[in-house]
């Protein structure tokens, strides 16, 4: 018997069964991996989203805290075909809400026809097509989370001791736990500081390198970390993933734009334009790099051809839209981290202007 709810922008209203009750909203999306659903479910891009697993089963290897990669769970709600007890009563310990015992086919395929659009979720012994609908009505578009960085950052400058190889100032726009530690694990110092961080608080890091953060929602949202890389362009060595690669993008003259969907999985192929190699990499965005201003392509999707990565030999800049640090894998990538730190190597840190 069916308890719970989730309409959709397009009219559409499924029937599913409730796993952790609650109503709620946000931008609908899916994502193609596998494995690493405790991943998925604590990495800050998510927030504001509802996230679909296009995996049948979720929950087959348990919930393991040593895998998050923040401190709770990240999208509005979970959507499952089928989500085993340990799964469900995290999220519901969580105050998420999560349905399953629906064709995530139908929601995956149309996604991909219809783009990301508003859902909205009511799930529980009292919920109604009319609760969900309500909800559905009221989501805003992730354009309009204007201070969504402020729900996912670190509220105060906090540091990562790793060694004395490097001293990185990271803005955390919703960084995940595992960009951190791959830093630290190669010897670094990590800094890591509010999304809205001024070019002040970069300074009183004496950093060898400026780090922007993945995070969700529109790159054009976060001005203060544009800011900061306009400050600092040219004169101290810069790296981002993710939301960092728009930010840095987006602040040195190029521009973003939405996609329609957006790259959500494990399994998306990257082509390395200087080598001609292709490596596999796990991706988490809905926002890419239009226009890359002074920027050099280096890296493109094999599927769409949007940019993957950007370097710049002039402004001691590289980029990845791509996540190298992700977790369970793949890591066919892992070496941009040893990139960063050998731009640390190439100047000194300057203060701002």
């Amino acid at each position: 018997m069916s308890d719970a709810y989730i309409a959709l922008a397009d009219g559409r209203v499924l029937e599913a069964r409730t796993r952790s009750p609650g109503r709620t909203r946000g931008e609908l999306v899916f994502t193609t991996a596998y494995t690493g659903y405790e991943e998925s479910l604590t990495d800050p891009s998510y927030a504001e989203q509802v996230l679909t697993f296009s995996y049948p089963l979720i929950g087959n290897y348990g919930v393991r805290e040593e895998r998050f990669e923040s401190d709770s769970v990240q999208p509005r709600a979970a959507i499952a075909r089928e989500m085993t007890d340990d799964v469900a009563e995290w999220l519901e310990s969580e105050g998420v809400p999560a349905i399953d015992h629906l064709d995530t086919r139908e929601i995956v395929t149309t996604v991909r026809e219809e783009g990301a659009m508003a859902c909205g979720i009511a799930a529980g012994e009292d919920a109604t097509p009319e609760d969900a609908i309500e909800e559905m009505e009221a989501c805003e578009p992730m354009s309009a989370h204007v201070d969504i960085g402020a729900g996912v950052s670190v509220s105060e400058p906090t540091v990562h001791e790793g060694g004395d190889e490097a001293t990185i100032a990271l803005l955390d726009c919703g960084a995940k736990g595992s960009i951190i530690s791959s830093l630290t694990e190669r010897g670094a110092d990590v800094h890591v500081l509010p999304y809205d961080a001024t070019p002040e608080d970069v300074a009183a890091v004496e950093p060898d390198v400026l780090f922007v953060s993945n995070g969700p929602g529109d790159p054009e949202n976060f001005v203060a970390a544009q800011e900061v890389v306009d400050a600092y362009a040219g004169d101290l060595p810069m790296a981002g993933i993710c939301l960092g690669q728009q930010v840095i993008t987006s602040a040195l003259g190029g521009s973003t734009e939405k996609m329609s969907f957006g790259h959500r999985g494990v399994n998306q192929p990257v082509k390395d334009l200087r080598t001609d190699k292709v490596v596999m990499t796990t991706q988490n965005h809905g926002y890419t790099v239009a226009d890359t201003g002074p920027l050099e392509v280096t890296q493109v999707n094999v599927n769409d051809d949007t940019v993957e990565g950007l370097d710049s030999e002039e402004l001691d800049v590289i980029t990845r839209q791509y996540h190298p640090e992700a977790n369970p894998g793949p890591h066919d990538s892992l070496g941009f981290f040893d990139e960063v730190l050998e731009l640390a190597e190439s100047r000194q840190p300057v203060a701002a202007d």
